[in-house]
């Protein structure tokens, strides 16, 4: 039968998508066919991106203990840059062999204006100690990481570095993976050592040989020459990269044209920088691999890329050396989304059986949809406030879920309340929205106003944590437009649903008069003896609300800032004194030791 809305039905947006169920559908497929479709293009990463406002400038000073470097070089830097435009705070630390100094910005600063700035302060500095290197002056950046993979096997560094690069060299192949870098390795180092003999038998001295070796490897333009076939480019190609070719520089020669070359009296040797440091994984030297995540990849794409080249590599190597992953931080990502997805659907079943066993199927459904309705809403939006699917936006979206659906579930109860008082359907969706629409429209915004200050927090953190109130307010949004707008018009018409089902709607009636009766007989009884020893009860209330916070006041229950570490935990990542004389880790990981001076620490991950 159909419906003619009167004069007082016509007013008002809820009166308007009652009465025109077809622009309620329609907004209904936009939301959830939209937010689909956004899905699909949207930007996911494990972390947020974000731009870290920091400049570290690092000065090595080799030998020098950490007073020697804060006199002579943290000092003399905090001083160059501290009154510098856009410069917030300044820290410095300095421990033996190089000083850092870490110079944070003023949020919303031009960061490339200021660390040009610092740079140029830096350079001015003419007081550092003599011993003292090159000052590097770093623009703080966050790369990606996706997947970090360990070359280990008991052969030398050099095969082993060797290698790792042409691991490297295979997985930059991949479409998929765009960038790579080494990690835990020494640089390359050529080292020339003369004895004192030698170098008084030939009356050479070691400032001679230097010279002579830096004037040999040269790799230097020298313009061109034009002529009347075309220019001739002129080019001096003398650079050396190995130590063979050192070895073979002439260093004295006679007029008749004898040579001593720099290997009949230094020994040259091709090798790696003299460092304290080294990596081990299993007990066996080893080398990272970090893969990164650049522009729209997704660390699932990343991470799949890089096991397929890791397991074709393997099929390559000798015995004894293996590819490993180390740390897979798509696995995190993953987890997010399967509990994302687990929540949801639990969500969605409790919803569909409780609403259906207590009020109706049908209502119960509609109540249901609501929840892909807001979340695939909230999809739409995210791409218009640069919001990535990552870690802490699913983080925000498994929040929302337990709220998300309370607006929708009080108007579908006041309107079902005016069906029982025997109000057709259009006036008692519409009488039923009317009536708490205020009380819902404030309720949403009070759960808006109160995720709104993490918008506001300052510093890096602010910049994580502000993800959560975007999507948030996203979500409650849209679900207060689908409460108000398209949840009365589709419990107004539907009818083909009540239809559909018609036999679970006959047995919830049954089951709802038990609970009638049920309610009357026993629970009405109760809550008016309830009523009438309110002072009692009150008093009972108080009594367990001492009781509870005497508990926790109590130290009853641990405090910690983060919860333990298990070796269950994939993204737990400990620090453990180990022995400086033995290589060989508690348990798999990887391995960095200071064997010559100090504490050793071990951080070890999974295998």
């Amino acid at each position: 039968m159909t419906h003619f809305p009167e004069p007082g039905e016509r007013r008002g947006a809820i009166a308007w998508m009652v009465n025109n169920p077809v622009a309620a559908n329609l907004l209904m497929l936009t939301l959830l066919i939209g937010g689909a479709l956004s899905f699909l293009f949207i930007k996911q990463e494990v972390f947020p991106d974000f731009e870290l406002d920091m400049v570290t400038v690092t000065v090595p000073y080799p030998g020098a203990s950490p007073e020697e470097i804060e006199q002579g070089v943290v000092l003399s830097v905090e001083e160059a840059v501290r009154g510098l435009e856009g410069v917030k705070e300044v820290s410095s630390n300095a421990r033996e062999g190089a000083g850092s100094v870490v110079i944070e910005l003023l949020e919303g600063s031009d960061r490339q204006k200021v660390y040009q700035e610092i740079q140029q302060e830096v350079d001015r500095i003419t007081t550092f100690p003599e011993e003292a290197k090159e000052p590097r002056v770093v623009l703080a950046v966050r790369r990606r990481g996706v997947i970090d993979l360990a070359l280990h096997g008991d052969v030398s560094e050099i095969l082993l570095r060797a290698l790792a690069e042409q691991a490297r060299d295979r997985l930059l192949q991949d479409p998929q993976i765009t960038q790579v870098e080494l990690g835990g390795v020494r640089d390359y180092e050529i080292s020339i050592s003369i004895s004192r003999s030698r170098l008084r038998e030939f009356g050479l001295t070691i400032p001679e040989v230097a010279a002579l070796v830096e004037k040999s490897a040269l790799e230097l333009a020298g313009g061109g020459i034009k002529t009347e076939g075309g220019e001739i480019l002129v080019r001096i190609k003398d650079r050396r990269d190995y130590g063979r070719e050192f070895a073979e520089l002439p260093v004295i020669a006679s007029s008749e044209g004898g040579q001593v070359r720099l290997g009949d009296i230094a020994e040259v040797v091709d090798g790696f920088e003299d460092s304290d440091q080294f990596a081990t994984y299993n007990g066996r030297p080893c080398v990272l691999l970090e893969v990164y995540r650049i522009g729209e990849q997704t660390p699932t794409q990343v991470a799949a890329a890089a096991r397929r080249v890791m397991d074709s590599l393997n099929a390559g190597y000798p015995p004894g050396v293996r590819l490993s992953v180390l740390n897979d931080r798509s696995d995190i990502y993953l987890q997010r989304a399967s509990l994302l997805l687990k929540n949801g659907f639990f969500g969605l079943l409790l919803v569909l059986i409780l609403l259906g066993l207590f009020l109706q199927p049908r209502l119960a459904f509609w109540v249901m949809m609501g929840i892909p309705i807001s979340f695939l809403g909230g999809f739409l939006l995210l791409p218009q406030f640069d919001v990535s699917v990552n870690m802490i936006s699913m983080f925000a979206f498994i929040v929302a879920l337990g709220i998300v659906v309370d607006d929708a579930i009080v108007v579908a109860e006041n309107i079902h309340e005016y069906r029982q008082r025997g109000l057709p359907p259009v006036k008692a969706a519409i009488a039923g929205a009317r009536e708490v629409s205020t009380p819902v429209v404030f309720s949403i915004l009070t759960n808006i106003a109160a995720f709104c200050p993490l918008l506001i927090l300052p510093g890096v953190m602010g910049k994580i944590w502000a993800v959560i109130p975007i999507v948030v307010i996203s979500v409650f949004s849209i679900s207060l437009v689908e409460s108000l707008l398209v949840l009365p018009a589709h419990l107004a018409h539907g009818r083909f649903l009540e239809i559909i089902l018609a036999g679970i709607t006959r047995r919830q009636k049954v089951f709802s008069a038990w609970f009638y009766r049920v309610v009357r007989s026993h629970f009405s009884p109760f809550l008016a003896r309830v009523l009438v020893r309110r002072y009692l009860v009150i008093s009972s209330a108080l009594a367990l609300l001492v009781l509870v916070l005497g508990y926790v006041l109590g130290n009853r229950i641990r405090t910690v800032t983060f919860p333990g570490w298990s070796p269950t935990t994939p993204w737990s990542r400990p620090c453990f004194p180990t022995d400086h004389r033995s290589r060989r880790p508690r348990r798999s990981g990887i391995v960095w030791s200071r064997p010559a001076r100090g504490w050793p620490w071990r951080t070890a991950g999974r295998n």
